[in-house]
């Protein structure tokens, strides 16, 4: 297999930036992006450390982050499954990028920068919900945030309408993939009453 080895060799192999992929570039949040983000309920939170890289999704019913002013983000870390691959990351590394989606939305917004892990119980109580709060806020620095063009979202058809859960394996199956007897129908039948116990 032939691989490419240098910058040179990959800039090589296609055009010139489009000038508006980087003018649309800014350092803080502008009124669209604001409005745009706090039209959104779902993200991935991408972190990098020294055991490697983590994407992890994060969705709320409400805006998936707080707006604290035009540099600053708050992203509560609701309940999950514990493994806390993202959140070691950030206190290792700190390095992080969000990526933020809206249901029927060709473009995407993309955040870069800096984040820390806050339990301050002042900021952990701006988020509390049904008498449940987060145990840490990702508290994350913007240091560039642009809109992502609408094409890979245009391919994929991704907001089509299409139901695809009846042709792709379940959590069920990928745990009774692993786990020999393991019942995957009761555990699919129930899993969304169970969720809506341990949502925050």
């Amino acid at each position: 297999m032939k691989t490419i080895e240098t910058i040179a060799e990959l800039e090589a192999l296609y055009p010139s930036v489009i000038p508006a992929s980087v003018t649309k570039v800014r350092p803080r949040l502008t009124p669209c992006y604001r409005d745009w983000i706090a039209a959104s309920r779902f993200l991935i939170l991408s972190t990098a450390g020294p055991d490697g890289t983590d994407a992890s999704p994060r969705g709320d019913v409400e805006p998936v982050v707080r707006i604290a002013d035009d540099q600053t983000l708050l992203l509560p870390d609701w309940r999950g499954n514990n493994r806390l691959d993202s959140l070691r990351n950030i206190v290792l590394d700190g390095r992080a990028s969000l990526m933020f989606m809206v249901p029927g939305c060709a473009n995407v917004v993309r955040a870069n920068g800096r984040a820390v892990l806050s339990n301050d119980p002042a900021i952990c109580a701006q988020f509390e919900r049904n008498g449940k709060q987060p145990v840490s806020v990702v508290v994350f620095t913007i240091a560039e945030v642009y809109f992502q063009c609408a094409k890979a979202i245009m391919r994929s058809e991704i907001w089509s309408g299409e139901d695809v859960r009846q042709t792709v394996p379940t959590a069920g199956d990928f745990l009774k993939e692993i786990e020999a007897g393991f019942d995957s129908a009761e555990y699919d039948q129930g899993y969304a009453e169970y969720a809506k116990t341990r949502m925050w």
